[in-house]
């Protein structure tokens, strides 16, 4: 049997930790090769790991074809379906698949879209080529949401916005600390906006540089304490009234105050999670 090893489909899922590629090798060396390899023709989809694990031991294995594929889109497309129904992958990885799979339904649209617009050579198209062009784009599966998609990844809605953020401006020294856990998404989303050089050292740091980091651009953000423009109290104010105002500057002030610790306790909130967490 032939089987062909595509290295960017074997690279489209993150590796397995060196802890987790050997509890996998021991599982096999033990129980054998219990689920099938995935193929497509003769192209490995599905059981990289496994295949390699395999072929060092000598372990029997057995394969099945998945006939449903009908392109490389549609690969990506089950390999990311498989991989977020799997409870070992990282809330991380899991937010980046989910972002991948908008990102080919997104572009499956707009291909659709293209191809489906009627043409023209100097006339307009009969009403029932556009009809039919019309109803052809219907039939399309619209883009998936931002809550959908956070969903499907088993992460909040905003967390995955975090993640979208990290992928975008992210270097990639902070997205592997990111992958490894020496940071979360939380904070590695706030890092994400320093310039690139910042960004490095933060990670080149260690965890502990870039918690303190991340703390010191979340307080950088906090809006500056304003000077209020107290107006006077009327010139022929009585006692009571002078009294009165006096209160009113004074609430003004603990409000104030009270806005800015309670934004402030939302930071140590998170920072402490973290910490606890990492």
């Amino acid at each position: 049997m032939t089987i062909t090893i595509n290295e960017d489909l074997k690279a489209y899922i993150d590796p397995l930790t060196e802890d987790e590629y050997a509890s996998l090798e021991r599982s096999l060396l033990a129980e054998g090769c219990r689920d099938a390899l995935v193929l497509w023709g003769d192209l490995l989809v599905d059981g990289h790991n496994r295949y390699g694990i395999c072929q060092k031991h000598g372990i029997p294995f057995n394969t099945i074809q998945n006939e449903t594929f009908k392109s490389m889109d549609d690969v990506h497309l089950w390999m990311i379906d498989n991989h977020l129904g799997r409870r070992s992958v990282s809330d991380f990885q899991r937010g980046v698949l989910a972002l991948r799979k908008k990102e080919i339904m997104a572009a499956r649209l707009a291909q659709t879209v293209v191809e489906s617009a009627p043409t023209t050579q100097g006339a307009e198209n009969p009403p029932s080529q556009a009809d039919g062009a019309d109803a052809s784009v219907r039939h399309v599966t619209p883009p998936l949401t931002r809550e959908a998609l956070a969903r499907a990844a088993r992460v909040s809605s905003a967390t995955l916005g975090q993640i979208e953020k990290i992928r975008k401006t992210a270097t990639p020294e902070l997205v592997s600390a990111v992958k490894s856990g020496e940071i979360s998404i939380n904070a590695a989303a706030v890092v994400a906006t320093l310039p690139t050089e910042k960004q490095v050292a933060a990670v080149a740091g260690g965890k502990k540089e870039l918690r303190q980091v991340a703390r010191q651009v979340r307080e950088s953000r906090l809006p500056p304490k304003q000077e209020r423009e107290v107006e006077p109290p009327p010139a022929d104010a009585t006692p009571e009234q002078l009294e009165i105002h006096r209160l009113k500057q004074v609430v003004a002030e603990l409000t104030e105050e009270r806005d800015q610790l309670k934004k402030k306790v939302q930071h140590l909130t998170i920072a402490l999670a973290e910490a606890r967490g990492g």
